[in-house]
């Protein structure tokens, strides 16, 4: 298949709209026309209906293949261009808000560094794509265990960071005073739902058998103190790691004592890192 025309059709269906796809695109809505039935003559099915605009069922069934194969096409162009270009004075990291314990934020380098909070999700492709340097993934695991990453290039990871858990209580819950909390005691109890604050409630599920954890509140965002804040005020308990937790005003954090998880961080990276990156992966032992 065309890449030019997959991208295409991808436009179409996010934006539900064949004009609207042109001006994202910056072709003419004929050309955008053009593109999707020169697919659908390819792929010998019909991907889109017109009016409304939507996905057939072949479409859905394109639509899970295209973000894949779009994205290691990314990945490949970036990982050519790093190997022939001249190593970058600068480091832009990306990162989720909870890898960016106390620790990695002291290897940063004095100058010319970019920090990218992203959602979870994106992190790997920022660094495959090369949008990013590095990336510092997080995850919930057993102890020594590797997260399990999205598959979405050739990465290389290395584990710089582990610490123990807690979960996030208001100083008056309670539990407060506990030495050490079960999660499945927890199950049953309110819980906000952080994906890209904290540590993600689907995680906690799959450690508890697929059951319980349901969310109170939801918050959407990337920022740690305003999750902690929602924990401190009621609205629903959160897991975080130790460093993060234990500095919360107003709440308590009290150690997961079963079952047996930490936190963990890893950095991420395509190709040897080179220039600043190389620095501060060797800073983190990320053997560069």
């Amino acid at each position: 298949m065309d890449p030019h025309l997959l991208r295409t059709f991808v436009t179409v269906a996010r934006l539900a709209s064949f004009s609207e796809a042109a001006r994202t695109l910056g072709y003419t809505q004929s050309a955008v026309s053009q593109h999707i039935a020169a697919l659908e003559q390819d792929l010998g099915a019909p991907l889109l209906t017109r009016r409304p605009v939507a996905p057939t069922p072949a479409g859905d069934r394109l639509l899970e293949h295209a973000g894949p194969l779009l994205l290691r096409l990314d990945a490949a162009r970036a990982d050519v261009t790093r190997i022939v270009a001249a190593p970058d004075q600068g480091l832009t990291l990306a990162a989720t808000a909870t890898a960016l314990a106390p620790a990695v934020v002291a290897a940063l380098p004095p100058a010319g560094v970019t920090v990218r909070v992203l959602p979870r999700d994106e992190v790997p492709a920022a660094v495959a794509t090369g949008s990013a340097d590095l990336a510092l993934a997080d995850g919930l695991v057993a102890p020594s265990d590797p997260l399990r990453l999205p598959d979405v290039a050739p990465l290389t990871a290395y584990g710089v960071a582990e610490e123990p858990v807690c979960v996030l209580l208001p100083a008056t819950h309670p539990l407060a005073r506990r030495p050490g909390l079960r999660l499945a005691d927890l199950a049953d109890a309110r819980w906000l739902d952080a994906p890209d604050a904290g540590l993600p409630l689907a995680r906690l599920r799959a450690v508890n058998g697929g059951h319980g954890f349901r969310p109170a509140l939801r918050y959407e965002g990337t920022d740690v103190r305003t999750l902690t804040a929602l924990a401190a005020a009621g609205h629903g308990l959160t897991l975080l790691p130790r460093t993060a937790a234990g500095t919360a005003p107003g709440a308590v954090a009290v150690p997961v004592t079963a079952p047996r998880l930490v936190h963990r961080v890893e950095l991420l990276y395509a190709g040897p890192p080179r220039g600043a990156a190389a620095t501060f992966a060797n800073a983190l032992g990320g053997r560069a």
